[in-house]
């Protein structure tokens, strides 16, 4: 997004609300509400023309523990709602957040297309590979001999959700992988996302470490690789068939057309609040 009004000596803190998060000790979101916040102030944008919208899930309850307006959605219908919004109030830093569950399972459908039609949002999706806040179920993106679910105790056994390429094939014009454990570089990522004019997709592996313990092994495994970002669909998707699912960084930017609305004739409020009257 290109007009973004400077607020004067923003801070992190200015950004968070009272209100405690309930997430478990440990949990990786913590990491992600860090840099949200970070991004924010980094980039002066008062805090009135942001707004966060969520899902259903344990990530999708940030948007209550900062300052920015948020909406706390039903389950799976995060990006409709935030398209709607971005297309209605161009004028907003509209940043979509919520878990691989919410976004890739009830939502993937809506994943899909947001990715095809390219508005001008953020999309930050919490990856643990389960379900955390309902007890710890296999996800989309879970491994298919992930044995420790009372649901699914010879695993899955269907292969794991690979976002990053779907969302290549869908038509996202911007695509990154991030570690909450490493919150300065997930910072930058979401800094870039957000700049950057069409769907932003930024994935962020953010340990369980209720329900998935042996997550806290993620920061041993992640790694950069990706490269340079490139522009080239089909260099993007070599690298993602090499990828290993613990590479971060920026993969994929180009600078495909976002879709925009603008109707014929904008509509005056006091007309849109009549067509609601019973």
């Amino acid at each position: 997004m290109e007009s973004l009004v400077k607020a004067s000596a923003a801070r992190p803190q200015d950004y968070k609300s009272n209100l405690a998060p309930v997430w478990c000790p440990g949990c990786g979101d913590y990491g992600v509400l860090a840099a949200t916040v970070r991004a924010f102030a980094d980039m002066g944008i008062p805090k009135e023309q942001v707004a966060l919208m969520s899902g259903i899930g344990c990530s999708s309850r940030l948007p209550a523990y900062t300052t920015a307006y948020g909406f706390h959605s039903i389950h799976g219908r995060v990006l409709p709602l935030a398209t709607g919004l971005k297309l209605a109030r161009p004028d907003l830093t509209v940043v979509a957040v919520g878990g691989d569950g919410d976004g890739y399972s009830i939502g993937g459908n809506h994943f899909i297309h947001a990715c095809r039609r390219n508005v001008d949002i953020t999309y930050l999706v919490m990856d643990n590979a389960v379900y955390g806040m309902t007890k710890g179920q296999a996800s989309p993106t879970t491994e298919c001999d992930w044995e420790n679910s009372k649901l699914t105790p010879n695993g899955p056994g269907v292969a794991p959700f690979r976002p990053l390429e779907l969302a290549l094939s869908a038509g996202a014009t911007f695509i990154a992988r991030g570690f909450s454990g490493d919150p300065m570089s997930v910072t930058k990522l979401i800094v870039e996302g957000i700049r950057h004019p069409g769907f932003a997709l930024i994935e962020v592996l953010s340990p369980c470490v209720t329900y998935r313990p042996e997550q806290r092994e993620y920061k041993q495994r992640v790694h950069t690789g990706f490269g340079e970002p490139t522009s080239d669909r089909n260099e993007a998707f070599r690298r993602l068939m090499l990828d290993d699912q613990f590479t971060t960084g920026l993969l994929y930017k180009s600078d495909d057309v976002s879709f925009r609305f603008t109707p014929d004739t904008p509509l005056a409020m006091e007309l849109i609040e009549q067509q609601f009257v019973l």
